[in-house]
């Protein structure tokens, strides 16, 4: 299992249930699958199936939006997309919702786990790749009624590695699959260079302060 991301998913009839969308990998290939729990003791294994499961970074949102469950994903590999289903098993047609624009993201993007609900939008965590592969993680708000468009972005990264977090087993990486809001913060849990994990936290209306809206 590789690079889960958890989400507490409420569901229309008031039950809840986490889920995690994860990298299935058997030494050869790769597919993403998604796996429930009530009490992180038992566990189903989901499939998820379709054109739209053809890559990495996939991230369920917390809720059905307008009816439909939705997700993130980076079919491409290289920019954001979303996607909607009536059902949790089957994904087919994605939409492009972002595109690099700034050189730390200029090779690559994706998203750091599913979006987190705000009263100013969704909150998604991004991660870019830029120059000499060094990644960093930003953020950008989706419309909450229609999450196909952005409507604020972070110019800069919101978290770049230190020197010291650049050296490990694969250099240059910080990563997160997730983050929680508690007390009107982001607390951001990320990964470096594959060796260690630290936590970061940030005031969101500090995060917001610094978003350029559309």
């Amino acid at each position: 299992i590789e690079d889960a991301r958890f989400v507490k998913f409420a569901h229309d009839n008031g039950s809840e249930k986490y889920y995690a969308t994860y990298t299935a990998y058997n030494g050869q290939s790769i597919l993403s699958q998604l796996i429930g729990t009530k009490d992180f003791q038992t566990f189903d294994i989901i499939t998820l199936n379709g054109e739209g499961v053809k890559n990495k970074g996939m991230a369920l949102f917390p809720r059905r939006v307008n009816g439909k469950f939705a997700m993130l994903s980076r079919m491409d590999g290289e920019n954001n997309y979303i996607m909607f289903s009536d059902n949790l098993h089957f994904w087919h047609s994605a939409s492009l919702i972002q595109k690099p624009t700034q050189p730390w993201e200029f090779v690559q993007i994706g998203n750091c786990g599913s979006p987190i609900e705000t009263d100013k939008g969704w909150l998604v965590l991004t991660h870019g790749v830029g120059s000499m592969r060094q990644y960093s993680i930003g953020a950008i708000l989706l419309d909450l009624d229609d999450p196909t468009k952005v409507i604020a972005r972070l110019k800069d990264p919101l978290l770049s590695a230190t020197e010291e977090e650049r050296e490990g087993y694969v250099p240059n990486v910080i990563y997160s699959c997730g983050g929680m809001v508690f007390n009107n913060s982001l607390i951001l849990p990320y990964a470096m260079s594959d060796i260690a994990s630290r936590i970061a936290v940030v005031n969101l209306d500090d995060l917001f302060g610094e978003m350029e809206f559309a």
